[in-house]
């Protein structure tokens, strides 16, 4: 805490009191927020604007709640603001994009009231990375509802935004638009989290929300009324206020230059402290997946066996049996291959349906959904020796599905089981509250090339999108470093397939691909995917720009991994600084792009000179490459 301290002692030395009482500037400030409220004192919009680096970026967003039984939305005054408080905070992760996260902010509520004297209160947080704002709201009925909030983002006309159509399994493309619109339906006018936006050149801002609890929905964003203008609209139509009062999640606008967006952790910053106290149990790693390769490959009990022997010859701690393991056949059970697994000191987890949504899908299913049949489904798979669970279909992001997400974490934790949600909703800072909760897919990811055509031709641009969107609010579950094709071939380099694992941070990291792909890499890559970490010490963001490029580096102990995709479909030089690495001393290894997009060109244990200060590497039409140093 000695660092966090002092950092927190300079900052508040260099503070002044003279900021307007309608302004809140984070800690550097760069960023300020301006409360707008209606002229003359009268009663009207609340509003806000954002300024990064004294240019406006986000003009009169519009502030509101609104419930069965008031309005605050339209009718407001401004009724007082408070002092600013000062935040500082560190705290430790097992998962994520760094070991040790450290935020500072200013906080201001401003507290509003309509003609009839009820009152809204907006809190404000202002990081040097993003703000983050929620609402508080007095119930003044005995059952009263939330309806609808009225947060709305404005934009400037003509930025550039890469969003996804509201999909509730969030397993949609991010294309870049300036009109918010798609360009091949232009009548979609409903987007998912989280949202990202330039409304100035190398600037960004990045829109989600974060510390869901119980009783919440999620939110998704509107842009019907005009495209520059996305209105929060929640998934319920109603939510219980409660007695009392009631707050809404945090919503969020990660903002700055894209290392700032891509390296934030203002997800889990806002979101609960960890539940769980003894955490020796939650260990991250790679995985051997079934799935990809053979889709209802789980029902094989001699199938099975290979990812197991896959996992112990590739070092790789865990293996995942999949979908329909309660119909296996061929040998043996699904006690047989748990039993057989631990033979072979392999870890493994076991999928369920959660039975909320494609319940007449794979099972098995309706295991989990009550208290007394999953506490009882939880003995059995600790005492079997199962390590973790991959829940899958969920139905979207209704308060009853959030709250069926943390029934599935909570009772988790007295029977040590790891958890991994698919076809689920994305990270709103659980990884935080919730350890345990190793991955969420919320992704078009790699197991689309066994579902359809469609990932093929856009799966270079798509995966230089990620880092900047999906990616950066947590854990994602794409399943990555396929060499070989499902039903539907990539044609993505091999440089650019190794690069995945490293690019994006999953603390499960499920490798899909056949057990004579992997068996037939070059030993070297196989040595780096035998030791790759799944969790990291730290994360810088080198060079790129979405759906274009991207160059992330990740540490793990004084071991850096380098890894850059090309996102386009011409050769392209990847170019970045290493001024952020420490590299004297050091040795690279350079696995790049050999002379065709199936063949590496492999480079290892290169002397690096004290004065290297950047790291350039040629790679093909969607290619890629990684580097380590150390």
């Amino acid at each position: 805490m000695n660092l966090l301290r002092k950092t927190w002692v300079i900052l508040v030395a260099i503070m002044v009191s003279s900021c307007h009482a309608y302004d809140i500037k984070s800690p550097n400030r760069d960023l300020k927020v301006t409360i707008e409220p209606a002229e003359d004192n009268t009663y009207g919009e609340a509003l806000f604007s954002v300024d990064y680096k004294g240019n406006r970026i986000l003009s009169q967003s519009k502030l509101g709640l609104e419930t069965d039984a008031q309005k605050l939305a339209g009718n407001l005054k401004l009724k007082s603001v408070s002092d600013v408080l000062n935040r500082a905070e560190a705290y430790d992760m097992i998962t994520g994009k760094r070991k040790r996260c450290v935020n500072l902010a200013r906080e201001k509520t401003f507290s509003f009231e309509n003609e009839k004297g009820q009152t809204l209160d907006v809190t404000f947080r202002v990081y040097n990375d993003g703000i983050a704002f929620k609402y508080k709201v007095n119930a003044v009925a005995d059952e009263e509802h939330i309806i609808n909030e009225h947060t709305e983002y404005t934009v400037p006309q003509g930025a550039k935004r890469w969003m996804q159509q509201y999909d509730p399994g969030y397993e949609k493309f991010y294309p870049l638009s300036t009109d918010g619109k798609l360009a091949n339906r232009p009548d979609v006018d409903r987007w998912g989290y989280p949202a990202l936006v330039e409304p100035k050149d190398s600037v960004f801002m990045l829109i989600t929300e974060a510390d869901i609890k119980r009783g919440h929905c999620g939110s998704l964003l509107y842009n019907g009324d005009n495209r520059d203008s996305y209105r929060v609209r929640l998934a319920d139509d109603k939510q219980a206020v409660g007695k009392g009062s009631w707050e809404s999640p945090w919503r969020l606008l990660i903002t700055g230059d894209l290392s700032d967006v891509v390296e934030s952790t203002l997800v889990t910053d806002v979101s609960e402290p960890s539940k769980v106290k003894d955490t020796e149990w939650i260990t991250p790693g790679m995985v051997s997946w079934i799935y990809w390769a053979h889709n209802h490959g789980s029902r094989d009990y001699q199938i099975i066996k290979e990812y197991i022997d896959l996992a112990v010859r590739m070092k790789w701690p865990y293996d995942l049996i999949d979908a329909e393991w309660d119909e296996m056949v061929n040998g043996g059970n699904i006690e047989d291959v748990v039993k057989y697994a631990l033979q072979q000191n392999v870890k493994p987890l076991i999928w369920y349906n959660s039975s909320t949504n494609w319940i007449n899908g794979p099972g098995p299913g309706f295991r989990l959904n009550k208290k007394e049949d999953r506490e009882k489904e939880y003995k059995w798979l600790q005492d079997i020796g199962v390590v973790g669970i991959k829940v899958d279909f969920f139905s979207g992001d209704s308060a009853t599905t959030m709250n069926y997400y943390m029934d599935l974490l909570e009772d988790a934790v007295k029977y040590k089981l790891m958890v991994n949600f698919h076809g689920s909703t994305i990270p709103r800072g659980w990884q935080r509250t919730y350890p345990h909760m190793m991955s969420m897919e919320g992704v078009y990811g790699a197991e689309w090339y066994n579902n359809a055509p469609v990932l093929t031709n856009r799966a270079a641009e798509h995966n230089a999108t990620l880092p900047f969107t999906r990616n950066v609010i947590g854990p994602m579950d794409y399943t990555p470093g396929t060499f070989s094709d499902s039903q539907h071939p990539h044609i993505t380099s091999h440089g650019h397939e190794l690069a995945l694992p490293v690019i994006f941070e999953s603390p499960l990291q499920h490798m899909p691909d056949r057990p004579s792909t992997y068996d037939n890499l070059p030993e070297p890559v196989k040595r780096l995917l035998s030791e790759l970490p799944t969790a990291w010490d730290d994360t810088k963001f080198l060079a790129g720009y979405p759906g274009v490029e991207v160059i992330m580096a990740r540490r793990k102990g004084d071991v850096w991994y380098i890894a850059g995709i090309n996102g386009t479909n011409e050769p392209r030089t990847l170019r970045a600084s290493l001024e952020a690495i420490p590299v004297s001393g050091k040795q690279i290894s350079l696995f790049k792009d050999g002379a065709d997009d199936k063949n590496f060109a492999i480079e290892e244990n290169i002397s690096l000179s004290d004065n290297e200060t950047a790291l350039e590497v040629q790679c093909l039409p969607r290619g890629g490459f990684v580097a380590i140093i150390k």
